[in-house]
């Protein structure tokens, strides 16, 4: 139940600021957080990152409905007494719904915090992007942890005893 409330929380933090973005800024406006930095920028993507698959509603809808089923049964089968395993698992769950959420309603995702990276302006992103970034990043690392325990039980056994 935790890493559906994880979820909740994403979906409303990425809707309400996705909602404020909408009522207070005219698309295109940009105010700067820390100069050369981060500025907060209304806009709009009708694609996937980087607005890659512009336009193609239909395949994020069908895709985006099969990973969410998909975490669902991971968080169900596979993050019981794994909370690293869990916690990733809720922050793409609500990730994904809520994009997926901007995509029915708008018909496009509602982007606005905008990045400079040692110059580079990187593409604008939403709480629900970074919510499935930090998810992938700590499934990676959950993935890593297990790896490496199954090389040290392979190795030591199961009585702890060393094999060569």
């Amino acid at each position: 139940m935790f890493y559906y409330i994880i979820a909740l929380f994403v979906i409303a933090l990425d809707q309400l600021t996705k909602w404020l973005i909408v009522k207070n800024f005219e698309l295109g406006e940009s105010v700067k957080v820390v100069e050369d930095f981060l500025y907060i920028t209304s806009h709009r993507n009708r694609g996937a990152a980087w607005g890659i698959l512009q336009g193609q509603m239909w395949f994020f809808y069908v895709i985006t409905a099969i990973v969410i089923i998909g975490i669902i049964y991971y968080i169900q089968k596979a993050a019981k007494g794994k909370l690293l395993l869990g916690v990733s698992l809720g922050l793409m769950l609500g990730g994904a719904i809520g994009n997926f959420i901007d995509r029915v309603y708008r018909k496009e995702v509602v982007d606005f915090i905008n990045t400079y990276i040692f110059g580079y302006d990187f593409p604008v992103f939403n709480i629900a992007d970074s919510a499935l970034v930090i998810g992938v990043g700590m499934l990676m690392i959950q993935m890593l942890l297990e790896e490496r325990e199954a090389k040290k039980e392979k190795s030591y056994g199961e009585n702890g005893t060393h094999h060569s």
